[in-house]
């Protein structure tokens, strides 16, 4: 029986999906009018004739295979197994690449002619395509009559081309259960599936072993990892030694790694490798080790530990409260105020700036949904995001994971009514109970949620729930769960409103999207209270240090930077905020030398730093007679008016460096934000400090009090 390359793809589509799929969605999808698909459906209903299968069709609804599971079973097999005597062009490019990726040496374009079943010249139509493709990994394709075709370029950059294609082309969940076997066992005659040729780069067995490793190790973590940059950590690892053991050995410039061994995540790689030579008995290079760090800091979702006034943070903020203004000046919102939003997207940015300077590239299994159901957003945020990072390359991935932040803010509040939850513990009470009213706090919209025993839910049907939420490990249960502690930390937070938006782009459009956020309070025992009262009373005193110290202080001689900022200390030392001059403006300074510190698009510079000569917290500003020279956070010359003055001590709290992180957030706030800051008027910025810290305090109270 023949079968074309889109029959076969409809088949495909139709055998996955567990509901009826309307010709639009099929058409979409597989990338043709919805009058090709109606001509294809044709032919498909003579193939499942033949298994004694057919095609139900619902006026509105849309189209399912209905019969015997058996023969269901059957065909899905025969496609398994079925030999590809036509691919799609994109199958085809997929194919070639892999096979020039593989091989050391050039490769005949005969030779991939006859394996794909096509002319020389569609392979040559197909290699010039590929070339663009090549170009973003930097790499090249040589091309010779009588030679062949083979790619030229470094080692990494091969790694990085072979690690998006698998992701680009997989699945996470289907790389892992290809990698762990859990997939039916298949007929010894040669399997030619595209799967099976991605996986071809690097062994199936050492996948399997680099996951558990990768786990093993990422447990030790002090930050969460999100799933597609964990599979991407592992499939990264695999390919290494896949290559280390062909000798292809990878280089890096001494300066770079240098950098990345004074990096808290180097030891962490260093673990991994050790367990990697150990296994595999191989020899790996400090360049490896470097190059395992970087993927470890692309993965990283948050560390506890890093506020927006440390190094880069604040360069990504600047840029995200851009993206921010343009996205919201679009859709026609105020979307400046929208904290949650802001903080989500310097979380989300951070890691993001540092993949696509490296890079190293994400898979986004949501992206074509996204882009066909979200238009107008994603071409919103995408123009934005061209504009604030345009001395980057942002792939569409990327923007595709911004445009989930801002579609749960911009897309409307209309309730999750149908989205049912189900919460698990060892015996359905006590903690079960304590997580259902968290829940509710945190997510309001969550309006359907029930509480069950281990018991109780292995004799449940759990399809019927969309989110299942767990306080202890599920035994032999393989679908998608979270768990989380009785009481729900940020991390946990965070990764429950991630799936929950991922459900709304899943199941909705552009006119259906739900996100609120709401708190209020639960029992807690004297040894929680007593920490609650700790922070307040730390983000209370550091707000009334603050207030109380705050001052806006003339320049009126013509001074030099290094002179305004003695000045500053001598004034601080007096009022005994500080012990050592010299010392804090050594600190000061060693700060300078990281990289700049004047903020693009204003005439401010954020001097700050944190030393054990710090006794309190402070925040002052120095306005300068005339505008002096100062090299910005983007690198860029620019004129300094306002210095921004802001110390911390070396052994601060996380409370109090939050306090100072939401005040230097201040200063970029938005346009009237940072007009304030710089009209010279103390009773002004005053004003606004008091309510924004305010602001501040009543949230981190309702916060606190909420938990």
């Amino acid at each position: 029986m023949y079968i074309s390359a889109r029959e076969r793809q409809v088949l495909e589509i139709l055998l996955t999906e567990k509901d009826e799929i309307t010709v639009k969605d099929l058409a979409d999808q597989i990338g043709v009018s919805g009058r090709t698909v109606h001509r294809d459906l044709k032919n498909v209903e003579d193939i499942l004739v033949e298994y004694n299968l057919s095609l139900q069709k619902k006026s509105g609804v849309g189209v399912q295979i209905t019969g015997d599971k058996s023969k269901i079973r059957e065909l899905e097999l025969f496609l398994f197994n079925l030999f590809h005597t036509e691919y799609t062009p994109d199958e085809r490019q997929t194919i070639i690449l892999c096979e020039l990726l593989e091989t050391n040496g050039p490769v005949k374009l005969l030779g991939l002619a006859n394996d794909l079943n096509v002319t020389i010249a569609t392979v040559s139509a197909d290699l010039t395509k590929l070339e663009e493709r090549l170009q973003h990994f930097g790499l090249s394709l040589i091309r010779k009559r009588g030679y062949g075709v083979e790619i030229e370029g470094d080692e990494g950059a091969k790694r990085r081309a072979m690690s998006h294609l698998i992701s680009e082309n997989l699945d996470e969940s289907e790389i892992l259960s290809l990698a762990r076997e859990n997939i039916q066992k298949r007929s010894t005659q040669q399997i030619n599936t595209i799967s099976e040729r991605l996986l071809g780069l690097v062994e199936k067995q050492k996948l399997l072993i680099v996951e558990k490793i990768v786990d093993s190790i990422v447990q030790e973590l002090p930050f969460a990892m999100a799933d597609s940059a964990y599979i991407g950590l592992v499939v990264h690892l695999a390919l290494a030694v896949e290559r280390i053991q062909k000798g292809e050995g990878i280089t890096i410039n001494q300066a770079y790694l240098e950098n990345q061994q004074e990096s808290k995540e180097y030891k962490f790689a260093e673990k991994i490798v050790r367990e990697l030579e150990n296994v595999f008995k191989i020899n790996i290079p400090q360049a490896e080790i470097a190059y395992i760090t970087m993927h470890l800091k692309g993965a990283k979702l948050r560390h506890d530990n890093e506020y927006l006034i440390e190094d880069s943070s604040y360069q990504v903020a600047i840029k995200a409260r851009n993206l921010v203004e343009l996205v919201g000046r679009q859709v026609g919102m105020d979307l400046t105020t929208n904290r949650s939003l802001f903080e989500g997207l310097v979380m989300h940015l951070k890691p993001a700036v540092y993949r696509i300077k490296e890079k190293m590239g994400i898979s986004n299994p949501l992206l074509d949904k996204i882009k066909r159901d979200y238009t107008e957003l994603f071409s919103i945020v995408k123009q934005a995001v061209d504009k604030v990072f345009h001395e980057l390359y942002v792939p569409d991935e990327e923007i595709g994971y911004l445009v989930m932040h801002f579609g749960a803010v911009v897309l409307g509040n209309k309730e999750l009514d149908n989205f049912k939850t189900l919460v698990i513990c060892s015996s359905g009470i006590g903690t079960s109970k304590m997580l259902v009213t968290r829940l509710k706090k945190e997510f309001p919209e969550l309006k359907q949620v029930q509480n069950v025993s281990v018991m109780e839910f292995k004799k449940m049907k759990t399809t019927d729930y969309q989110l299942i939420i767990s306080t202890i490990p599920i035994p032999d249960y393989h679908l998608e769960y979270i768990l989380v502690s009785p009481i729900l930390n940020k991390d946990e937070i965070e990764g429950i409103r991630s799936f929950i938006n991922e459900q709304i782009i899943v199941n909705g459009s552009e006119e259906k999207l739900s996100m609120a956020l709401n708190k209020s309070n639960t029992k807690k025992n004297a040894k929680k209270l007593i920490e609650e009262m700790d922070h307040i009373q730390e983000y209370a005193q550091t707000i009334s240090l603050i207030l109380k110290g705050f001052d806006v202080s003339d320049v009126s001689d013509m001074l030099t930077t290094e002179e305004i900022l003695n000045k500053a200390c001598r004034k601080l030392f007096e009022k005994e905020k500080i012990n050592n001059i010299e010392s804090v403006m050594e600190a000061i300074n060693e700060r300078e030398k990281l990289g700049g510190l004047g903020i693009p698009g204003t005439e401010m510079a954020l001097f700050h730093t944190r030393s054990s000569h710090i006794l309190k917290p402070s925040f002052s500003i120095y306005v300068t007679q005339e505008p002096i020279e100062v090299t910005g956070m983007d690198q860029m010359k620019m004129e300094m008016k306002y210095l921004v003055l802001l110390l911390s001590p070396e052994s601060a709290s996380e409370c109090v460096l939050e306090v100072l992180s939401y005040l230097s957030t201040l200063l970029i706030e938005n346009d009237e934000s940072i007009s304030v800051f710089q009209s010279h008027d103390k009773g002004k910025i005053g004003a606004l400090l008091t309510a924004r810290l305010d602001q501040f305090f009543n949230e981190k109270l309702n916060e606190i009090r909420s938990v």
